[in-house]
C-alpha cells in the first residue's frame, strides 16, 4: 500500500512554565543536512521583553514556515523511502523515490504499519536535535497519521512551537522523545509543563536504526520517525524526566561543575609540564606539585632558567618566605639547585614561544584553583543544608568531597530505585553477565556514568581505613589473590546495598547494628509437609530408538 503525503498548514491552538529537571538514565537502556527553512520565526524586541508572547505576527510567520516545501526523504541515499520507517533500499525498495513534501506534512500510515499508541498522552512528539535546526515528528494518540516538520534551534522558535502545541492540545500532557539526556535542547524544553520529556540514549537509537537500515544511511527526518516509533511502541523502556528537589539539584550541578573544572586544571597542568620539560625541567624537581601556588608564582616571575639569571640568594629567599615557605632546609636546597642549574636549551625561538605559553598556562591554572575553591565553599554549604546530610555523613570514608557526590548520585526520590540492584546497575558497580550456550562471561559495565562509578569506588577505597569489617574483607580477598580494583568494586557493591537501606529508611549508618545483623543466624526454612519429596522421579520408555517420558512422580 502506498503512502499518501498530504501537505497541510498545521494549526495549533497556551503555554505553561516549568522548572528544569535532572535526567535519570534508564538502566535497561545502558545494557545495551536538513533543508533550510526560508520562513523563520521573527520575534520583535518588545515581544522578547514580554517573554515572547505569542502574537499574531509571530504565529503567522511560524505557520508560513510549515507551508514551505522541502524534501523529507533521506538525503544521503535517494533510494530510501520517505515513509514512516526508512528501510534499507537493499532490503525493501521504495515504489516512489524522492517524493517532495511540505516542511510540515502529514503522512498517512497504512494499517499494517500503524503505530500503536496508548491513551496516556494526547500526542507523541519526537525531536531529532541539531545545532541549527531540529527535525520533529508528531502523532496524535489513537491516530494513524504522522506530521513532520523542522524547528529552528532558537529560544524564540522553541517558545512559539511549544505554545502552539499547548494551544492545539488544550495544555494536556504530550510525550516528547529527544536523543539527549541533558543539554541545550532539554534546557529549553524542560520549562514547559505540558511536555513530558523522555530521553532516548544515543546508543539505543543507533542500534534501532541499524535494525531497519543496515547500510548505515541516516538523516534527521528519518531519526525523528524512529524516535517517534520508540516512544509510541517502547515507551515502557524509557524513563521520564522528573525534577528532584532544589537542594539535590544544586549539589548535582555544583559537583559535576567542580569535576569538569578539575579535569580542565589537570589538562592545563599537563600542558605546562610538557613545555617545562622542553625549556625548564629543573623546576619540576624543585616543587612537589606544579599546580601549587608557590610553583605558579615562581613560574609567573621566572618562566625559564635564563630569565632567572644570576639573582641574589637573598632575593630568592625573600620570595619563598613571602609565600609561606618556612622550611629553611628546603629553601637552601632550592637555592643550591638554582645556583648549579644548566639551561636545557638555548634555542631563542623556542624560548620566546615558551615564555608566552607558560605564563598563559600559569594564569589558567591559577584561575582554575580559584574557581575550585569557590565551588568547594558552595558545595560545603549546600551539603550541610541537605536533608540527607546525616545519612551520607555517617558512612565510613565519606568526607566533604565524596558526600555531596553520593547525595547527587542517588537523589532524594525514594521511589526512583525499587531495590538496591537497580542502584548498583545505575552506578555501574554491578557487573554484566553474558551467556550464550555453554559460554558465560562476566565483565564490568560499560554503558554507565563513569563519574558515578568513580565516586563509589573512591568511597569504597577510603572506607578500608575507617571501617573494621571493610578492612578485614579487603585483607581476606587480597590473600585469595584478587586484584585491588576488583576487591574495591566488590566492596562498593556491598556499600551500595547498605546505603540503599539507610537511604530508604531515612536512618544514619550504625556499624554495630550492621555487624549484629550479619552475625545473627538466619532462620532455617520451614520443613516440607510429610509425604512430599524434594525430588522428582522420571520414568522413561523407548520407542523406535527414541526415549520419551512415560511418567513423573514426586
Amino acid at each position: 500500500m502506498e503512502l499518501i503525503l498530504i501537505p497541510v498548514v498545521v494549526e495549533f491552538l497556551s503555554l505553561f512554565d516549568f522548572n528544569s529537571v535532572f535526567c535519570e538514565e534508564r538502566e535497561s537502556a545502558s545494557m545495551g543536512g536538513a533543508p533550510s527553512s526560508a520562513g523563520g520565526v521573527v520575534v520583535e524586541g518588545e515581544q522578547a521583553a514580554r517573554r515572547y508572547e505569542c502574537r499574531s505576527q509571530a504565529s503567522d510567520a511560524y505557520r508560513q514556515s510549515f507551508e514551505r516545501r522541502a524534501e523529507l526523504c533521506f538525503l544521503t541515499n535517494p533510494q530510501m523511502s520517505s515513509g514512516p520507517i526508512s528501510y534499507d533500499s537493499t532490503i525493501r525498495p521504495s515504489p516512489k523515490q524522492s517524493l517532495p513534501v511540505c516542511e510540515s506534512s502529514i503522512v498517512e500510515v497504512n494499517a499494517m504499519e500503524s503505530i500503536a499508541c496508548s491513551t496516556d498522552y494526547t500526542a507523541y512528539v519526537a525531536l531529532d536535535w541539531a545545532d541549527k535546526k531540529h527535525a520533529w515528528a508528531l502523532q496524535e494518540a489513537g491516530q494513524k497519521r504522522m506530521e513532520t516538520g523542522w524547528l529552528d534551534n532558537t529560544p524564540e522558535a522553541v517558545e512559539v512551537w511549544a505554545m502552539e502545541l499547548a494551544r492545539r492540545f488544550g495544555e494536556r500532557s504530550i510525550a516528547l522523545a529527544v536523543e539527549q539526556p541533558r543539554g541545550a535542547v532539554v534546557a529549553k524544553l524542560s520549562k514547559y509543563a505540558h511536555l513530558v520529556i523522555h530521553p532516548v540514549p544515543p546508543s539505543m537509537l543507533a542500534h534501532y536504526r541499524q535494525t531497519f537500515c543496515p547500510s548505515g544511511a541516516k538523516s534527521d527526518p528519518g531519526d525523528s520517525r524512529l524516535l517517534l516509533e520508540l516512544l509510541t511502541q517502547h515507551r515502557d523502556q524509557l524513563r521520564t524526566l522528573r525534577p528532584d528537589t532544589p537542594e539535590t539539584r544544586r549539589l548535582q550541578l555544583l559537583s559535576e561543575a567542580r569535576r569538569k573544572i578539575v579535569d580542565d586544571r589537570t589538562a592545563g597542568k599537563n600542558q605546562l609540564t610538557n613545555w617545562l620539560k622542553q625549556v625548564f625541567p629543573q623546576v619540576l624537581d624543585w616543587f612537589d606539585d606544579i599546580g601549587m601556588p608557590l610553583a605558579l608564582g615562581f613560574l609567573r616571575r621566572w618562566p625559564t632558567l635564563q630569565s632567572l639569571g644570576h639573582k641574589r640568594k637573598e632575593t630568592l629567599r625573600r620570595f619563598f618566605k613571602q609565600r609561606n615557605c618556612r622550611s629553611r632546609e628546603r629553601i637552601e636546597q632550592r637555592l643550591e639547585a638554582i645556583a648549579t642549574a644548566v639551561p636545557a636549551t638555548n634555542d631563542e625561538m623556542l624560548l620566546e614561544a615558551a615564555i608566552v605559553v607558560i605564563r598563559h598556562l600559569v594564569v589558567l591554572v591559577e584561575q582554575h584553583n580559584k574557581t575550585i575553591a569557590d565551588l568547594d565553599d558552595r558545595i560545603a554549604k549546600a551539603y550541610r543544608a541537605h536533608p540527607d546530610y546525616p545519612i551520607a555523613h555517617s558512612m565510613p570514608g565519606i568526607g566533604p568531597a565524596l558526600g555531596p557526590r553520593l547525595i547527587a548520585a542517588v537523589g532524594t526520590d525514594r521511589d526512583r530505585f525499587a531495590n538496591a540492584t537497580e542502584l548498583q546497575c545505575y552506578t555501574g558497580i554491578a557487573p554484566v553477565i553474558t551467556r550464550s550456550g555453554n559460554q558465560k562471561w562476566v565483565h564490568w559495565r560499560w554503558a554507565c556514568s563513569k563519574f558515578l562509578r568513580q565516586g563509589f569506588q573512591e568511597w569504597a577505597q577510603h572506607s578500608i581505613g575507617f571501617c573494621g569489617w571493610a578492612k578485614e574483607y579487603y585483607t581476606r580477598q587480597k590473600a585469595k589473590g584478587k586484584a585491588h580494583h576488583a576487591i574495591v568494586r566488590a566492596l562498593a557493591f556491598k556499600w551500595i546495598r547498605i546505603y540503599f537501606r539507610c537511604w530508604k529508611d531515612h536512618q544514619p549508618y550504625d556499624d554495630e547494628r550492621y555487624l549484629a545483623a550479619i552475625t545473627t543466624p538466619r532462620p532455617k526454612p520451614p520443613d516440607k509437609p510429610e509425604g512430599q519429596s524434594g525430588s522428582l522421579a522420571v520414568q522413561w520408555e523407548t520407542h523406535a530408538g527414541f526415549s520419551k517420558v512415560n511418567a513423573i512422580s514426586c
